[in-house]
This record gives C-alpha cells, structure tokens and sequence, in this order.
C-alpha cells in the first residue's frame, strides 16, 4: 500500500475545555478543539465546534469519532468547506509505538474541485502529539 499526504490538520487543544465522565458502562471524554490546515489540495482552519469524542467500553475498547468543519480555499483557488468524519478504536490505551495513532476519516464538500476526489478516494490518517494539541496527517491510500 502506498499513501500520499494530501491535508494536515494542525489541532490546537485548551485543557480547560476538555470534559469527562465515568459510569457504569464506561468513559467518555470531549475534546473540543480548533486548528489550521495546510495541504496541496486546500489551506484553511478548523471552524468553532469541532470535538474528538472518544468512549471507553467495559471491554476496554476505545473509540475516537472526531467530527469538524474545515473552511479555507481549495487548490483551485475557490473558498470552500470540507467536512471531516474521523474515527479509530484503540484497544484501552492509545497505541504508543512512537505516540502515532491511525484513523480513517470520511469527508462532505461543497468544492467542484475536490468533490469527485474527496467522496470517491480512500484515506488514512496518522496523528502524533505535537505541541499545544495533536498533528493529523491525512494521506490517500493508493492501492
């Protein structure tokens, strides 16, 4: 499998705003979050709202669903929105093997430009810490 980096999400994370629960069934954690994003095919920021809910089961199987709206310019030079749904499960901890974890997002424009891409393409994302929040790379998975 070959992969080619396309989009990064720059995640900016206030630990003030995080919230949690535990309960019978598990935990539950909010993260709301913002951002900037730079890539070949758009540049733009994280509009207000986005949040990485991620659930802990009684199994210990976490789930990570974050959900955003992107804002920016596409490569065509035309303002623009991208929707971002990215999930990944993780058993009880995120991995650790060098503080990556991999998610598969899904996305909604309204770009003419990169619609016929975005909804057609299958994509991977890798997160690693970075400072003040967490750096998503996005890369399409060429087969």
């Amino acid at each position: 499998m070959e992969k080619k980096l396309i989009l990064e999400v720059h995640v900016t994370i206030d630990p003030k705003d995080i919230s949690a629960l535990s309960g019978p069934a598990g935990d539950v954690v909010m993260i709301p979050f913002g951002g900037t994003v730079t890539g070949e095919i758009f540049n733009g920021v994280v509009r207000p709202g986005g949040v990485d809910v991620q659930r802990t089961n009684l199994s210990k199987i976490r789930h990570m669903g974050a959900r955003y709206m992107l804002e920016g310019t596409d490569s065509a030079g035309e303002k623009c929105m991208i929707f971002v749904d990215n999930n990944g499960w993780f058993d009880d901890e995120l991995p650790q093997s060098e503080g990556e974890f991999k998610t598969v997002p899904t996305f909604i424009t309204n770009s003419k430009t990169l619609a016929p891409y975005l909804h057609q393409n299958k994509f991977i994302g890798i997160g690693t810490p970075a400072e003040g929040g967490v750096l998503i790379s996005m890369y399409e998975v060429i087969e």
